[in-house]
């Protein structure tokens, strides 16, 4: 039986994607590095230094430890200045909405970012007190595909992995998500989240009765 859910939260709860993409594309300007929008889709569920490798790489740049070290704190310094923006009104549409539905109906509920700085998004949009659990980047060591974060919240919750809904906007979520032996609802494109137990093309789509409909011997 599931008894709890546990999400992602950029592109799930709310969509601080532009808001990373804005403070990269500075931090690459600044280096005179190449960046887009396409690299940036790489980046998508991914910590902020394994994000600095790929923006690296992909500019076959040779950087020092200590200066990747440097980078990424000035690049969280822009995103966190940046977070200031979020409001209460800056919710996905539909996610508060399930976010109360699942209070109401009693499930337990985690959250399971790769972001350290969840908190602050979630005290933004006054969100802290739909979670029961708060898994980020602070919580564990590896990242997704790794299903660590996922696995933090389940033991966190005193659930098992198979009692839990876990919802992904990324590839390497949903990846993490299997991984763990969890269910998976995936908010996305069939090339990108296609693989999840089930899909839809935006939160707004994938309410508790449509998650339950699909799942139906589950609860």
């Amino acid at each position: 039986m599931i008894k709890g859910f546990i999400f992602d939260l950029d592109g799930v709860i709310t969509d601080t994607a532009e808001l990373h993409f804005l403070a990269w594309k500075k931090l690459a300007d600044k280096m005179q590095w190449a960046f887009d929008r396409e690299v940036n889709e790489e980046l998508r569920g991914v910590s902020r230094m394994d994000s600095l490798q790929i923006i690296k790489n992909h500019n076959k740049a040779n950087v020092a430890h200590e200066k990747l070290m440097e980078l990424a704190a000035m690049k969280n310094d822009l995103y966190v200045e940046s977070l200031e923006t979020l409001t209460p009104n800056d919710y996905l549409s539909g996610a508060k909405e399930l976010l109360v539905h699942l209070r109401k109906e009693g499930f337990k509920v985690a959250l399971g970012s790769a972001s350290k700085n969840s908190s602050k998004v979630l005290r933004q949009l006054d969100a802290m007190k739909y979670f029961d659990v708060i898994g980020d980047g602070n919580s564990v060591s590896k990242s997704k595909p790794a299903p660590d974060i996922f696995l933090f919240g389940a033991k966190k919750l005193g659930l098992k992995p198979q009692e839990c809904v876990v919802y992904e906007d990324a590839e390497a979520g949903v990846d993490a998500a299997k991984a763990g032996g969890f269910y998976s609802v995936g908010i996305g494109p069939a090339e990108r989240v296609g693989h999840a137990d089930i899909r839809f093309n935006t939160m707004k789509e994938a309410t508790l009765f449509a998650v339950k409909s699909h799942f139906a011997d589950l609860f």
